[in-house]
């Protein structure tokens, strides 16, 4: 029999175990209760490309699972980047730095992954972190439990994979191969008890845009709308406009570009053919083959020249760019419906974004680069039940340079000072404050000489105007947006124009100054 003394001491060994096992459960339940972050990310996925945008493609060639993110959450209207390009707005979005604080200005340079991102500070604040499918950063990722990324550019079908564990190739098309990772790793490999963040970032609707073995034969016979510049002169503007490389009349390629692989690859070419049906098992071979026959004979009994090339060209880039996009979205709602059957989808917050938009033949154009809108644009919706009223919309001005500070924000993580962006979550609330930005900074490093020769420039943009720096040719674009959204226009010597030039001049220094732009990165 225990006395009165053991009794006592008995009892307060169990009452104190009692509420550490409570305080326990406490902190787990507290740490389940921290949303889920998933960051659903795609290459050159062009705004007008997304229907919930609206517009002629809306109704022709719909993404009704990135839909289903803005039905149930917010639509930012007015979403932009800092640098539109891929392995640059990468890098923003982990350390919501500007180019020429984070190191990567161009592709080709290496990210410097000791410095200090978003997943680290997830990491450090008890979440999980993984990453899979297009990096594109040159150095391996940081901050991250668990990741599998495409080496360089990647392949579409029949993926190389890169680990911690070496390379692998995967059977498949990788649109479809990124969401089995994530799914897997989010179903399987992660620990229930902890939050997570997990990036799932598709290849897909980049150059030389395949389209996957579920959609190779989608769009056959629609007649897409061309816009109203595919014929553009560049009368109304400058060298950077007429001198770039990424035309659809002179750029794209009928082999590599269009699929019209005849007998002969010409040696240009071949590097592409390998990456692309020297990939291929027979079967995806032969359904590849089927597809494209219709094509090729087109383009070998058409004797097409002139214009009706050039239209020719632009209906066969969008069916195969716009193929591309079904399969993100298709992947897109293989997510959303994991989230909804698990219960996730209740504490989970999606994203859904491009690295920066993408010329669907505007301007007779494809690719991105330019400060002008088609490429400085991105497509971003968001949903978080029970956070953000559901069918939203936003009108402020954000960028990409803004979503490692919201992604902190949603963990309740202290957004360090030194990030440059502004965290989304009020205006996901549905809220307004009232100092929010009113004009963007952007800059593209690259380059003439370089991948489509595009000027290096840099500029500001306001919710009405825009203010473009050719500073190595030494030459100004102004427009008015809402005269000229197109920007067919250069306004910059219009003497009606002169106020608001010198006051986005100021605004221009001002915002340099904020972001800590040191003056040779504009210099000739």
């Amino acid at each position: 029999m225990l006395s009165r003394r053991a009794f006592m001491q008995q009892a307060a060994a169990g009452a104190t175990a009692a509420l550490a096992a409570a305080a326990t459960r406490n902190s787990v339940r507290a740490e389940a209760q921290r949303p889920n972050i998933v960051w659903i990310y795609s290459d050159d996925h062009a705004q007008k490309a997304v229907s919930a945008y609206g517009g002629p493609l809306s109704t022709i060639a719909p993404t009704p699972n990135i839909d289903r993110i803005a039905q149930n959450g917010v639509i930012f209207r007015n979403s932009f980047v800092t640098n539109s390009l891929c392995g640059p707005c990468r890098a923003v979005i982990l350390t919501g730095l500007h180019s020429h604080l984070n190191g990567f200005r161009q592709n080709g340079d290496r990210f410097d992954g000791s410095q200090q991102t978003f997943p680290k500070l997830l990491q450090q604040a008890g979440y999980q972190t993984a990453v899979y499918g297009k990096w594109h950063l040159e150095t391996d990722p940081t901050g991250f439990d668990a990741w599998e990324i495409l080496p360089g550019q990647g392949c579409y079908y029949n993926p190389d994979f890169q680990s911690a564990q070496g390379t692998k190739r995967e059977p498949g098309y990788v649109t479809d191969i990124i969401t089995d990772k994530a799914l897997d790793w989010m179903q399987n490999r992660r620990d229930p008890r902890k939050p997570f963040m997990v990036m799932i970032q598709h290849k897909a609707p980049h150059r030389e845009w395949e389209p996957g073995p579920d959609h190779l034969n989608d769009f056959n016979d629609v007649e897409f709308p061309e816009p109203p510049t595919l014929f553009d002169d560049y009368a109304g503007r400058g060298t950077a406009a007429r001198e770039q490389d990424m035309s659809i009349e002179k750029t794209m390629r009928i082999t590599s570009d269009l699929k019209v692989w005849g007998d002969e690859i010409p040696k240009e070419d071949m590097g592409s053919w390998k990456r692309t049906c020297g990939r291929m098992t027979g079967e995806q071979r032969a359904a590849w083959d089927a597809a494209y026959a219709r094509r090729i004979g087109e383009y070998e009994t058409g004797n097409l020249q002139g214009e009706a090339l050039v239209r020719w060209k632009y209906q066969q880039y969008m069916k195969d760019y716009l193929r591309c996009v079904r399969s993100v979205d298709d992947n897109v709602g293989r997510v959303l419906d994991y989230l909804e059957k698990t219960g996730l989808d209740k504490n989970t917050v999606v994203f859904y974004s491009s690295d920066q938009s993408f010329y669907l033949g505007e301007h007779g154009w494809f690719d991105k680069r330019f400060i002008y809108e088609e490429s400085f644009r991105t497509p971003l919706v968001a949903q978080w039940p029970g956070v953000i009223q559901p069918g939203s919309s936003a009108g402020s001005l954000v960028q990409n340079l803004d979503m490692a500070g919201t992604f902190l924000a949603i963990a309740g993580v202290p957004v360090p000072e030194t990030m440059q962006g502004l965290s989304l979550v009020p205006l996901m609330k549905g809220e307004q404050p009232a100092d929010w930005r009113t004009s963007l900074y952007y800059q593209y490093f690259e380059g003439e000489g370089k991948v489509h020769n595009v000027y290096k420039h840099y500029g500001v943009r306001t919710d009405r105007y825009k203010l473009a720096h050719f500073h190595t040719l030494g030459e100004w674009e102004f427009y008015d947006l809402e005269k000229d959204p197109q920007e067919m226009q250069n306004q910059y010597a219009n003497p009606d124009y002169a106020d608001q030039v010198a006051a986005l001049k100021t605004e221009l220094a001002r915002l340099r100054e904020q972001y800590r732009v040191p003056e040779e990165e504009t210099a000739k």
